[in-house]
């Protein structure tokens, strides 16, 4: 019965030291929170608008041309953003299991998690510079030029709301043609010199937009992910102390009883 007690006692302290460390955790992911979605949103912004102005060269019939449409080589390069550390419920592994829907990609990694699974020099999401999305944009649109690749795409995770994060494919290019509105078209602006010239000099830049935006969002899923993560567990190990504390009660509560009824038998001898 005492090793009962004593197990119980260990194994209180063992849960309640890992309730504290999953506030903690929890309460550095709320204070990220604010930033990161504020980030989050003015990346989408920049982005959005530069999509904009894609798909109205994109639509322009001079534009049908352009090498951004046509891939001029075979295979697909994808981009696959994850996050630095663990702990944030399926964040990592739904990434991982749509990356795996696409076999034949070559695939470059973005974020510890992501390094670490393709074996590669480790490269954090959180802290990943604009500078370094517009190198790497550049080099994937060149690449793309010359034929090293025929398909792009970026994995990353959308954000819906605190509750829900999604694992998303985004194919960038080639450049797919929407179809525009009537009021659209009809204030459509004049480039110059003409609109192949300019969408050919937008289009890396549009793709470090998109690049940058992506890895925001990610961040931002990662970081919501792991607060709601945390909260889960913070709950389970409370109930789970609330249950054990239970047991430990009515343990050393039987353990009295044994006692007194020992002395109170002994003292009839």
């Amino acid at each position: 019965m005492g090793s009962d007690i004593k197990s119980l006692r260990i194994r209180i302290r063992s849960v309640d030291s890992t309730l504290h460390l999953t506030k903690a955790m929890g309460l550095v992911a709320a204070s990220k929170i604010r930033r990161a979605t504020r980030t989050m949103n003015q990346s989408r912004e920049y982005a959005g608008a530069m999509d904009d102005v894609v798909s109205v060269l994109r639509s322009s019939p001079e534009c049908e041309r352009t090498k951004y449409a046509h891939p001029a080589g075979e295979g697909t390069r994808l981009v696959v953003i994850a996050g630095d550390r663990g702990l944030a419920g399926g964040y990592n592994a739904n990434v991982f299991r749509l990356a795996a829907t696409v076999p034949d990609a070559e695939i470059i990694p973005i974020g510890k998690r992501a390094c670490e699974r393709w074996g590669q020099p480790a490269v954090s999401s959180e802290k990943y510079p604009a500078t370094e999305a517009k190198k790497l944009a550049d080099e994937l649109c060149r690449d793309y030029l010359d034929g090293k690749f025929g398909k792009l795409g970026i994995l990353y995770t959308r954000y819906h709301s605190m509750m829900s994060q999604e694992a998303t494919l985004l194919w960038v290019l080639p450049l797919e043609k929407k179809e525009k509105e009537t009021e659209a078209a009809e204030a459509a602006p004049v480039f110059e010199p003409n609109e192949q010239t300019v969408l050919n000099a937008a289009v890396p830049t549009y793709v470090s937009g998109l690049l940058t935006a992506c890895i925001r969002e990610s961040y931002a899923c990662e970081v919501a992910a792991r607060r709601m993560a945390m909260d889960s567990a913070g709950k389970n190990a409370q109930e789970m102390i609330d249950n054990l504390q239970l047991q430990y009660n009515r343990a050393r509560q039987s353990a009295i009883t044994q006692e007194i009824t020992e002395i109170v038998a002994g003292s009839g001898l």
